[in-house]
């Protein structure tokens, strides 16, 4: 199973690789005439669908004005403007980072620069480049993608680790959420190997919420655990976050070796 990031919804933008403006606010074709699409011929109704909602889509439409490559970048916005994860100096972690919109947000609101990145985005599909992103090209279910991303941050712990992973949907709501699961438990299981005490996690998950074990072990690593839904995530869609601030480090008995006793 790949762990795939923010490939649907809007594109590169227009200036493909640009940081893009970081505020929300509202507007920007908001109230622009709603545009009916007819169904063609080599069109289904579902395709028709789509692009309906796509071109009415208000957050589309600022994602090509604001020279965003996704629409997803407006949940990390929305999410940083209500429990503050973003700030000058943090060290990011990106998994699922394709095709960049949580780094352009990332990158902008810490100040990462070439000379002096802060900011590790991996994904097995190709990310175009950033100013002040260090993009790995990989599944970050191989073996050794968390040795690459420790060494891209040159050995210093992370303050914020972020997940917008996603398998590939399958229609079966329990396979669909028994896979975004796994992906959210080993992103939760790196998030602990690589924070600082302090730092916070966010990654998503599908309604149904954290599976119970997850979240009991969340809220035993973090003083706050909550799942969350920004406005840009679609009202329609399953999906939503979990977000664990207040990293309280690894016990000893976390890191202790299983024979540890003998």
């Amino acid at each position: 199973m790949s762990a795939s990031g923010k490939g649907a919804g809007g594109g590169k933008g227009a200036a493909g690789g640009g940081k893009g403006t970081a505020s929300s606010g509202r507007g920007s074709g908001e109230r622009a005439l709603k545009v009916r699409v007819k169904t063609a011929k080599k069109r289904t109704a579902a395709s028709t669908r789509w692009l309906a909602r796509q071109l009415n889509d208000p957050y589309v439409r600022r994602t090509k004005a604001e020279g965003y490559r996704s629409r997803a970048a407006y949940k990390l916005i929305e999410i940083d403007e209500q429990y503050k994860l973003l700030s000058k100096g943090l060290r990011i972690v990106d998994l699922g980072a394709a095709p960049g919109g949580w780094c352009q947000v990332a990158a902008a609101r810490t100040n990462s620069t070439d000379s002096d990145p802060r900011i590790v985005a991996i994904d097995y599909l190709p990310v175009d480049a950033l100013p002040g992103v260090v993009i790995l090209q990989k599944d970050f279910l191989d073996e050794d993608a968390p040795a690459a991303i420790v060494a891209a941050l040159g050995g210093a712990k992370a303050d914020l680790v972020l997940s917008d992973m996603a398998a590939p949907a399958t229609g079966h709501k329990k396979t669909d959420h028994l896979r975004i699961m796994h992906l959210c438990e080993v992103a939760a299981e790196f998030a602990r190997d690589i924070l600082k005490p302090g730092g916070a996690f966010l990654a998503k998950v599908l309604r149904g919420g954290t599976e119970n074990q997850l979240l009991a072990d969340l809220k035993r690593d973090f003083a706050q655990v909550m799942h969350v839904k920004p406005p840009a995530s679609r009202s329609d869609s399953a999906e939503l976050y979990v977000l664990a601030k207040g990293f309280r480090g690894r016990s000893e008995s976390d890191e202790a070796p299983a024979d540890a006793a003998d």
